[in-house]
């Protein structure tokens, strides 16, 4: 049950402040975006009214220090099944958004609705808005839903808490209320839920930029997408980035003996092996086929059609290294927690404090001991 608050002037005897009649709900959405402050310091607007694949807005759409996406629905008339099936649909969607996608949404928001301030990428306003509290490695590891209202009703409130605390969903409802003194406002808020949990986690997840000494583990971002497929990296032992330099070059970091620990952005972890042979060129990295013949890999019979784009070009090229895997999933089982490391590298050596906690975790999924 969320703090019930009532208000009296004392100034001149006591006299009780009446909760306004004016309709709060319509006037919510302006207030939070104008000074999110009001329902979190820890938070910044990204995005308003922001579209969905299936033409549905989300009201607002915020991110906090450790980069993590916050959603703001209004409750506004729908009914108690209504928002949090609503807000539950909307975190569907955020949790496949990946940091380019983050990065779109931030220019169209400050497109339409400050076009006469000078535009900004979301790092520069993220340094700005907390302080030069610098951008983290990831963006969207993980996200919130938050429901706001003017009032709660006991379905919603006890949907949010069967949510939270039977299966884990970060989600929680705040509301507010207008106390009308003469001419005078006062807004009031309360959360349903605590919001120490909510946006610290776990007390056993390290703080996002706590540094810590690299352990010879390396981080590998597998982009699974129209260059590399992860059923063909899981049949054929390999990981792969290119169609670039910077990627070359950050695949040509990794080296026989390296354990990997391999991350599909927006999904998470599905692997861990070890390094055999270094990138090469796609057109040269050579696998057994089905009849255990050895043959380029691009004449193996992979599932990506695309893998060999460029191949003939040293920079374009996408680049392969060998590994051998200890334990894969396939992406429908891929682990993913609040608290785990995430970097937008295709190759990373981390020295974050997320990523010795991140591994520990991932051995305890993949029943590894080692």
């Amino acid at each position: 049950m969320p703090l019930e608050l009532s208000v009296w002037r004392i100034d001149s005897g006591l006299t009780r402040v009446d909760v306004s009649k004016l309709d709060l709900e319509s006037r919510l959405e302006e207030l939070l975006a104008r000074d999110i402050s009001i329902a979190s310091p820890h938070w910044m607007v990204i995005g308003r009214q922001v579209s969905t694949p299936w033409d549905k807005r989300i009201d607002l759409l915020c991110i906090d220090r450790e980069g993590n996406l916050i959603i703001l629905e209004l409750k506004r008339d729908k009914t108690e099944r209504e928002i949090v099936a609503q807000t539950l649909d909307y975190g569907s969607f955020v949790r496949t958004v990946q940091a380019d996608e983050v990065r779109r949404i931030f220019a169209k928001y400050q497109k339409d609705y400050f076009p006469s301030s000078p535009a900004r990428t979301i790092e520069e306003a993220f340094r700005e808005h907390f302080r030069d509290h610098p951008a983290p490695d990831e963006l969207n590891a993980t996200h919130q839903l938050v429901i706001v209202a003017a009032t709660l009703d006991s379905a919603t409130e006890r949907i949010v808490d069967y949510l939270a605390e039977e299966y884990g969903v970060r989600i929680n409802a705040v509301f507010f209320r207008v106390f009308k003194d003469g001419e005078r406002e006062y807004l009031t808020r309360a959360w349903l839920r605590d919001t120490d949990a909510m946006e610290d986690g776990a007390t056993s997840i390290p703080k996002a930029r706590e540094r810590v000494q690299f352990n010879d583990e390396y981080y590998v971002n597998f982009g699974e997408g129209d260059h590399r497929n992860w059923e063909d990296a899981r049949r054929f032992g390999f990981v792969s980035a290119g169609h670039g330099p910077k990627y070359r070059d950050a695949m040509q970091r990794l080296e026989p003996g390296n354990r990997i620990w391999v991350n599909v952005p927006g999904t998470g972890y599905v692997g861990v092996g070890i390094v055999e042979h270094s990138a090469v060129p796609v057109k040269e990295f050579m696998v057994k086929n089905e009849k255990g013949e050895t043959v380029p890999i691009l004449q193996a019979g992979i599932v990506c059609k695309n893998m060999g784009e460029n191949a003939d070009d040293s920079d374009l090229s996408e680049y392969v290294a060998q590994v051998h895997w200890i334990k894969t999933v396939p992406l429908t089982q891929a682990v993913r927690e609040p608290g785990f490391f995430g970097n937008q590298n295709c190759v990373a050596e981390p020295r974050d404090a997320k990523w010795p906690y991140t591994i520990d975790r991932l051995k305890q999924h993949f029943g590894i001991k080692g």
